[in-house]
């Protein structure tokens, strides 16, 4: 009888979710032309500020659908406001965590990520607009140079350091860019564990399922001093412990 409810809630999920998120992209991409206008005139912002707030609005509708059939736990988001701005790194699980980051109490933020969701044409204009750096195949020059404007803005950045999604759900070799650039742009590292995505929508599966996710900030971290050469390795390593350390906890109280 378990096998049939569970299988009912997993039909009614995916007939819910999939046409709601279809019909909610399509009002957003029909409104944004007017409600950048809008943002424009009453708040003098830039269009990659408006386009990064409307693109929040968007995560937080899109986590609004999910809520019928996913649970949602934060914890400890209030590190945010405490802490100066400095880089998010977040581990990798879903397609769908980059959705997550709706749930986020600050929404200046800009993602650097690998090529492939630049190539979606649905995404593509928006991202652009928003200033998301493609890290994929690009000079370490030209990246510093892409996040020396949020720098100087205070904006916050949010890289994957896995630089693609677990397809196990074990945390993945990270990438030393989001370190190096903490250090030289003497930002602080703020980690940020998820759970739960790895079930709901993981790599290879084309449909979701419902579960309880968790996204929990961890202390941040403060950089090595720009002139410690192999700095970046210890505040990577470092992280990476952090972070693993964490979803084992979270992932142990979930079961208990």
């Amino acid at each position: 009888m378990k096998w049939l409810v569970r299988g009912l809630a997993v039909a009614l999920c995916n007939l819910w979710f999939f046409p709601m998120l279809v019909a909610w992209s399509l009002v957003c991409f029909l409104l944004f032309l007017p409600a950048a206008v809008v943002w424009r005139l009453a708040s003098g912002w830039a269009v990659e500020r408006i386009t990064r707030h409307l693109i929040w609005i968007y995560g937080q509708g899109t986590v609004l659908i999910m809520r019928p059939f996913v649970r949602f736990k934060v914890d400890d988001f209030g590190r945010f406001t405490a802490c100066r701005p400095g880089i998010i790194v977040a581990n990798h699980l879903s397609f769908l965590d980059t959705y997550l980051m709706g749930l986020l109490p600050i929404w200046d933020v800009r993602i650097c990520l690998r090529s492939w969701p630049f190539k979606m044409v649905w995404y593509t204009a928006f991202m652009k607009l928003a200033r998301y750096l493609d890290l994929e195949g690009t000079e370490w020059s030209e990246i510093l140079a892409g996040v020396r404007p949020a720098v100087a803005a205070d904006q916050w950045l949010l890289i994957f350091p896995e630089g693609h999604r677990s397809r196990d759900g074990a945390l993945q070799r990270f990438y030393s860019g989001a370190f190096k650039l903490a250090q030289q742009a003497d930002r602080p590292i703020l980690p940020l564990c998820i759970t739960g995505t790895d079930t709901l929508l993981p790599p290879n599966r084309w449909w979701v399922q419902p579960c309880t996710v968790h996204v929990r900030a961890l202390p941040p971290v403060e950089p090595p001093p720009p002139d410690d050469e192999m700095g970046h390795i210890a505040l990577r390593k470092q992280v990476k412990q952090m972070i693993a350390d964490e979803m084992a906890k979270m992932r142990q109280g979930a079961c208990s």
